[in-house]
This record gives C-alpha cells, structure tokens and sequence, in this order.
C-alpha cells in the first residue's frame, strides 16, 4: 500500500495506516492545507473551489471527506459531481473560482485515488505553492471555522455538456466536415467518466458510436491505462464493427489514444504528433512537450516552419514552458494534448476534436496517417538500486562521459545522438533510474536502453 505526496498533490491506495495509505484521515488532512492555501492565495476567508471526481469506486467516500472538509475551513464548494480534468478545469475559470480539486488517480488502477490540485486559472500549482500545501499538512497548521461562517455547497451536474459545447465551438473544430464523412468509431470508456463524455462529443459531431465499457461504475474492465496490451477488447470490437477507428481514454479523459481501423495501435505518442500536425497547418509556431517524448513532434514541427521545445517530465513544466516560448500547441507523449486556445490542461475532448478534423482535411484512413508519420519506436526501462546509493552523483558521472554530445539536464540526464536519444531520470518516490529510449526500429531502442542501463550498473557499483 503506498501514499506518494508530491508538488501536484496527494494519491495513494485505499484502506491501511494513515500516512502510508489514501485514508480518511489523509484525504482530510490534506484538504485542509489546500483550504489554508487558497484561503491565503485569495485573500479571502470564504473562497470557492470547484471539485468533480471520475467513477472510481472510493470517488465519492473521497468526495464526501474532502468537500466537508473544505466546508469546515469556510470554502463554498461548486460539486460537478462524475466529471473529468479537463472539465474541472475548464469550470474553474468560467465560475470565476478560486480553486480547484479534481479526485482522480488518472490511469492508475481502481485502489488508487488522489486529490489533484487546482489555482484560479484551473492549472496545476507549480513547485512552490505545492510545497507549501505539503509543508502545511505535515505540520497540521490549520484552523477550522466556527458554525457561523461554514461553507456552502452548490451542486451543478452540466458541466459536461458544457465542456463538450466548448470543443464544438473552437474555430478549429470543423463540425460540418466532420458530420458529413459519417464516421463509425468504438470508445472504450474504461467504465469511468470518458464513457460519458466521450460519446456526448462525437454524437453531437455526427459519428455512430459503438459504447465499449461506457458505463461508468468504477469496475474497470482492464488495466485502465491506456497502452496496446490492455485494449484487446477494443481491437476486436473496431475490427468487429467495421469501424473507422477506435478511441480509448484513461479514467479521467486527460489521456488520448486512437486505435487504426484494423485494430492496431495508432500510438500514445502520436497523439500529440497529429494534433499538432493539425494546427500547425493552420496556425504557425512553436510546440513543447517533454523530454521523454517522441522526436516525431519535433520533425512535424520543423517541417511547418516551427520550432519544437523540450521541457521537464510533469504537466506543470511544459505548461510553464509553453507559455516562456508562446507555443501554440503542446502537451505529453503519454496521450496529453494541451491546447491555449482552450485552456493550459490535458484534455482528450480537444484532441478528439483535432484529430477528427485531421482526418476530413487529409481524407485518408487512420493506418495510413500514421504511416504519413517519421517512425520511431521507444523502450522504457529502469534501473534498480540500493537505497541510499547517491543517484545524482551517478547521473553527473553519466553526464561526464557524455559530454560532447547534445546534452539536456534540466531533468535528469537525456542525450540526443543524431538518429537516436537516450532519457535518464531518477524516480521521486523509488531507488531507480528510468531509462527512455527512442531510435528508428524496436530493436535499436533496445539496443540502446541495454547499453545505458549496463553503463550506469557499472557507475552504480563503483559506488557500492
């Protein structure tokens, strides 16, 4: 059983010891440091929080401990109820909120849950403003309210709808395009919030949809994360049905994938590369994402005159570095397509929107715009080691040997060869080093990984 606290919030497995699992008293704890956070953020003692949750199975106990708690520290609570990230985000700002918690563990398994945690831009705090709220809990430095001045609960259960209404009005949503190429597409929803609002956008978009695992209980029908060795059922079903693709997202719809018409993975990683494919070709500039995802963002960027940056692992930093260098479009390799013209958060209704308008503009079948794509393949892997080893001095060394090549250190160590990269980084919460790959064939990303991760147990064990 794990609890992990970090800068951009709290999650951990259900049930146990407090401090060493997701328990009541955590999840009470921690909200109350978020309240004393916001309360002084925005000046005022009665601030208002926006909350929404996915279909986990421990989602409303969670909800109930921590929207009661942030009433007892005098916060009004606008209650979305079964929503997604992105939606929570998006509401933050449009109800002029001072915060925002959404309670989700992403794409980690149904005995995960977490507090994710919001500013009054509907963002992810940074580094400083996290640490605090951490700092906070662990020192219980905080007051509760008297019965007088309690907060107050508002419940609104559209926010959804509203969600999907501002995807369908982007300018670079293409609504009748996409209506009248009367697309056929399965979603697998993993029976959590993406079985909502997924089909509520490509219904109001014109395409059949065949609901695969839409229902949202929180039972997940596989591992809920979305990678091709989870999704068998949702290859069978496109190939079953007959349909144009597929679509699958992780439990709280920040992560995207698309399946191609003969069952096969389009790619997590490209993802982004299609979606930013697509708005380049309408809107020159620059793109970010991070530094373990794929070149292939890079060579689409460069090739419509752009510029692509690179930024540490973890949504806050490429969102800090969109904004340092303008981009207009950015996100993560894992599924995360973040769009400023719609908001600076992950969001799979956005890509969706995307990537359906890609597809009346390039009038192919999905395989063959992934085959359109530069093609590499990654490997990931991680290094174990004995706790206590110093693993920054390890990375520097590693960074010595390296050092007439094309170095990047603002995150662990990555080092670009001319057709290949290599991306090491220590974990926050383990003994390991993860190590990220990406060459042009499967078995050269692999070659590559085996040559670092013997290369740093040879470092590790001068150490020893």
């Amino acid at each position: 059983m794990t609890l992990i606290k970090s800068i951009s919030g709290i999650r951990g497995t259900i049930g146990g010891e407090p401090g060493d699992n997701l328990t009541p008293l955590d999840a009470v704890k921690f909200a109350s440091a978020y309240a004393k956070w916001i309360k002084e953020a925005s000046g005022k003692s009665d601030p208002t929080v926006v909350i929404g949750r996915d279909a986990r199975l421990s989602g409303a106990m969670i909800q109930a401990l921590v929207q009661n708690t942030l009433v007892g520290m005098g916060c009004h609570i606008i209650d979305l109820g079964l929503s997604t990230t992105p939606t929570v985000e998006v509401a933050v700002p449009i109800e002029n909120a001072d915060g925002g918690i959404i309670l989700t563990a992403s794409h980690n398994p149904k005995q995960w849950n977490a507090l994710k945690l919001l500013n009054n831009k509907g963002e992810f705090l940074n580094g400083v403003e996290g640490q605090k709220i951490l700092d906070t809990a662990a020192a219980e430095d905080f007051n509760y309210v008297e019965v007088d001045d309690l907060g107050t609960v508002k419940v609104v259960t559209d926010y959804i709808d509203r969600h999907v209404d501002l995807v369908l009005d982007m300018p670079v949503t293409k609504v009748d395009a996409i209506k009248a190429m009367n697309l056929k597409v399965v979603v697998d929803g993993v029976n959590s919030t993406g079985g909502i609002a997924v089909p509520a956008l490509l219904k109001k978009l014109g395409v059949e949809v065949v609901e695969l695992y839409c229902d949202p209980t929180g039972h997940f029908p596989h591992n809920p994360e979305p990678l091709k060795e989870h999704l068998g059922d949702l290859a069978a079903a496109v190939v079953e049905h007959k349909a144009d693709f597929g679509i699958t997202v992780d439990p709280d719809v920040d992560r995207l994938a698309f399946m191609t018409e003969e069952g096969e993975m389009f790619g997590e990683e490209y993802t982004l590369v299609a979606c930013a494919d697509y708005i380049l070709g309408h809107h020159k500039g620059n793109t970010v994402s991070n530094l373990s995802s794929s070149r292939a963002l890079r060579d689409v960027t460069e090739a419509h005159g752009g510029t692509y940056y690179a930024a540490a692992v973890g949504e806050v930093n490429v969102v800090t570095k969109m904004k340092e260098m303008n981009a207009v479009i950015g996100g993560e390799g894992n599924g995360g397509i973040i769009y400023p013209d719609s908001h600076y958060g992950r969001d799979a209704l956005v890509g969706i929107a995307m990537f359906l308008s890609l597809l009346t503009e390039k009038k192919m079948k999905v395989s063959a715009l992934r085959a359109s794509y530069p093609e590499y393949y990654m490997s990931k892997n991680k290094v174990q080691l004995t706790k206590g080893m110093p693993v920054d001095d390890i990375m520097k060394d590693i960074a010595t040997q390296y050092v007439n090549e094309e170095l990047t250190t603002i995150d662990g160590v990555k080092i670009d060869f001319p057709t290949e990269w290599v991306h090491m980084r220590k974990s926050n919460t383990e003994p390991i080093i993860r190590i990220y790959t990406e060459a042009p064939t499967q078995t050269k990303a692999d070659d590559l990984a085996n040559r670092f991760i013997a290369e740093l147990e040879a470092i590790a064990q001068a150490y020893a």
